[in-house]
């Protein structure tokens, strides 16, 4: 016997458990993306620490030999590359934030699943209260904050994003903000 469904309703269907398979869907293709994307991350920052090694050796190598403009060349070569791929390196931090941002969307899609599926949950304040504060407290950036905070107090998308995006220029002068 096949389940009530979009496709196939009956007295038994629900927009609720429909609502809640969209955000199962959602919530697993976000997954399924950072999984792909971790193997080619961890590929090139490997390839990029082996290419520094590597400079490094050379670098080193060139010590042992006699003065020359050639040695000195190929000297500022090896530094001048050297620290594009130490800069590269550090661009892929932007790919950690986005991995942190995106396993919060998903526990984030989970958890209003959890509550959209549970009647008890779904009309009571307080269990979307402690959602709201799980959410906000996985945010370990004040931008993320700041976005989150604009959405509770009903401004649109876009203005919490301009919001998100004029804290984040802020901070541009600090270079790397931890997460």
């Amino acid at each position: 016997m096949l389940k009530s469904s979009a496709k196939n309703p009956d007295l038994d269907w629900s927009q609720v458990r429909e609502t809640v398979k969209l955000i199962a869907v959602s919530a697993s293709q976000v997954e399924a993306s950072v999984l792909k994307g971790d193997h080619s991350v961890s590929n090139l920052t490997e390839s990029f620490t082996g290419m520094a090694m590597h400079l490094d050796a050379i670098t080193n190598a060139l010590d042992d030999l006699e003065e020359s403009e050639a040695k000195e060349t190929i000297k500022m070569h090896c530094m001048m590359t050297s620290e594009r791929v130490h800069t590269s390196i550090i661009e892929f931090q932007f790919y950690d934030r986005m991995k942190q941002c995106l396993e919060h969307v998903t526990d984030n899609l989970m958890g209003l699943s959890d509550i959209i599926e549970t009647p008890k949950l779904l009309y009571n304040p307080d269990e979307w209260q402690k959602l709201q504060n799980f959410i906000r407290s996985g945010y370990s950036m004040e931008s993320e904050k700041i976005m989150f905070d604009a959405i509770l107090q009903g401004k649109s998308i876009q203005e919490a994003i301009a919001l998100y995006e004029a804290h984040e220029h802020q901070d541009d002068d600090d270079d790397i903000e931890l997460f």
